[in-house]
């Protein structure tokens, strides 16, 4: 097979759901092809079908070996279901990522007693287009190899910041994997303001969708520029913004919602784990 640069030569993909899937589309980019793709996946979607058929990936094979890396991106509460289906191929030289919301390393280590390599990992939804952000943590036994093989196959889908301390995944988890949750209840709900000032519904959701698009793009573009300086240039004193902004960053506003919120996903996240 031919790999993109840092990518493994043998990797397995255990669950092709939309975050699965969208890793997959990744890899390819990155010049994946080849049967030293494995796709374990009991309910393939026809573009999952399309997309090994058009790779050379293995999908669904009868006779599997472990593999350099193995991705495991099934839901949280199929672990159980899944692990002893993978536990051969989960051997003590293969690195396993795992994406699973709130198992940790121990939960992990339990039900594959054989691999010693994890890696734990909170992908986005904006991963889909090469846009997410993940956040990782590798547990000690993982060495500088493995966690750069680790780090490439996660940034085939965007960017990839490293924890020390695997206690605060379930805060990434809350921030940035449950995070565009949360800026599509925004638009949704700017858009019902709109309509609410008396905007027809179809033009308050164009002006909302391509103000949070647009506000994003800059976001990003302005390198080294904070968001507190960004939205000061937006806020002429004494004008609409401000007015805006007053309610906004009231005492019972935004700010202490949102706390509230990531406080909650971050409880489930704990929850999620055994």
């Amino acid at each position: 097979m031919s790999a993109g640069a840092g990518l493994p030569g043998s990797i397995t993909l255990v669950g092709a759901g939309k975050m699965g899937f969208a890793l997959l589309e990744g890899w390819a980019a990155q010049g994946l092809v080849g049967e030293g793709v494995t796709i374990v996946e009991p309910q393939p979607s026809p573009a999952l079908v399309a997309l090994a058929k058009d790779r050379g990936f293995r999908l669904n094979p009868e006779h599997r070996v472990a593999p350099r890396a193995l991705a495991l991106a099934v839901k949280p509460q199929a672990l159980d279901a899944v692990a002893p289906m993978i536990a051969a191929e989960a051997g003590a030289d293969t690195l396993i990522v795992s994406i699973l919301a709130g198992k940790r390393v121990a939960d992990l280590s339990a039900r594959l007693p054989q691999a010693r390599f994890f890696v734990r990992a909170m992908p986005n939804t904006p991963a889909a287009i090469g846009r997410g952000i993940t956040g990782a943590f590798a547990a000690p036994a993982v060495d500088p190899e493995r966690r750069a093989l680790a780090e490439a196959l996660l940034a085939a889908v965007g960017e990839v910041v490293w924890v020390e301390s695997e206690a605060l995944v379930d805060a990434v988890t809350a921030v940035s994997g449950s995070g565009p949750a949360y800026v599509f209840y925004f638009v949704e709900c700017l858009t019902k303001a709109g309509v609410e000032a008396g905007l027809p519904e179809e033009t308050a959701a164009r002006l909302a969708r391509a103000t949070a698009a647009g506000s994003g793009e800059l976001l990003r573009r302005s390198v080294g520029i904070t968001p507190e300086t960004l939205r000061q240039n937006v806020t002429s004193p004494g004008g609409t913004t401000a007015a805006a902004l007053e309610v906004l960053m009231a005492k019972d506003g935004l700010e202490p919602l949102l706390e509230r919120a990531v406080a909650a996903a971050k409880r489930r996240a704990a929850e999620l784990s055994g």
